[in-house]
């Protein structure tokens, strides 16, 4: 099936040179020049990727995706920002982006990030030596229909991102990982500001904890990074 991707950008040739890289691709591409058309578009059209621009006429990227968000939108987003935009840039992320482009880049280098966070998913699910099933701490997850449950039935409403870096811990539960460990083997990245790590798991703790204050799955290794410490109830394999 083809992967569809909204781009929500105000420059129509930034937006249409990107659009076409991205059908060369093999994807759907539409695109919304301002915030309140974007908001309409996204809702009825339900892509699987947004590249969404911080500043737009209107209603910002960062509110546009924060009221997706609050109606339990999980697709796939990165966020445009400006080089000296950081703040920015972290606030999309603890509102709910799964990534985030710097201006200037290259139409290539947001291909390959849509592509990198489409295909992670697909290899979370497909990677032989993991289960395709976990089973700890209250939570039941699919790896293969991306699906995360607490044992009373009750979804957890996670972001793309969120689930992949649930999935990755739970499947390796007891064993630590740096920040720098988890970008690489849950973003895709070589390298990057590793406060996206720490943002992520603030977002995930929130979602899956009794007490996000005190967090008792994804523990804070001192001095190294962190770890799902629940123990397992089982695992499944095909």
């Amino acid at each position: 099936m083809v992967a569809k991707v909204l781009l929500v950008e105000d420059d129509s040739t930034v937006s249409s040179v990107l659009s076409a890289y991205l059908r060369k691709a093999g994807f759907e591409p539409r695109i919304a020049g301002e915030g309140s058309g974007a908001l309409q578009m996204w809702r009825q059209w339900k892509p699987d990727v947004v590249v969404l621009d911080i500043m737009l006429p209107g209603m910002s990227g960062l509110e546009v995706l924060q009221r997706r968000r609050a109606e339990d939108d999980s697709a796939a987003v990165i966020i445009l920002s400006a080089r000296g935009d950081e703040e920015d840039r972290l606030l999309g992320l603890e509102v709910g982006a799964d990534d985030y482009v710097v201006k200037p880049f290259s139409p290539r280098e947001a291909l390959l990030r849509v592509q990198a966070l489409l295909r992670r998913g697909e290899r979370l699910g497909q990677a032989s030596m993991l289960p395709r099933r976990v089973l700890a701490g209250g939570l039941d997850i699919d790896l293969t229909a991306r699906t995360a449950r607490r044992r009373d039935g009750s979804a957890l409403l996670l972001t793309h991102r969120e689930f992949d870096l649930l999935a990755f811990l739970s499947a390796h539960r007891g064993e630590a990982f740096t920040k720098e460990q988890l970008m690489r083997r849950v973003w895709g990245w070589d390298f990057g500001d590793t406060s996206t790590v720490t943002v992520h798991v603030r977002r995930l703790r929130e979602k899956v904890e009794a007490d996000p204050s005190d967090p008792r799955l994804v523990v804070t290794v001192r001095g190294t990074g962190y770890r799902f410490e629940a123990e397992g109830d089982g695992e499944e394999n095909p």
